[in-house]
């Protein structure tokens, strides 16, 4: 039982760190094609912010589902044998 227990938490680990990691990697790559297209057409820039904002707070809402399913995995865990 110890055995499943530890497991769990190491994929709870595994769900957020790689989750922030994923997360943090997609908003850089999309600040900086931002900047890009922003230099090139700087008439647009408006627009291109307000989808920018729109997309960062989709890419951190995926981020924090899987910090939601690692902490229903640490706190009530249905792996868990019923005793």
């Amino acid at each position: 039982m110890e055995n499943v227990l530890g497991l769990v938490a190491l994929a709870c680990g595994l769900i957020v760190g790689l989750g922030a990691i994923g997360a943090s990697i997609g908003i850089a790559l999309m600040g900086g094609k931002f900047l890009e297209s922003s230099a090139r057409q700087p008439e647009l820039m408006n627009d291109l912010q307000t989808k920018m904002f729109i997309l960062a707070g989709l890419i951190d809402a995926a981020f924090l589902i899987g910090v939601a399913i690692a902490l229903l995995f640490a706190f009530a865990n249905p792996f868990q044998l019923a005793a």
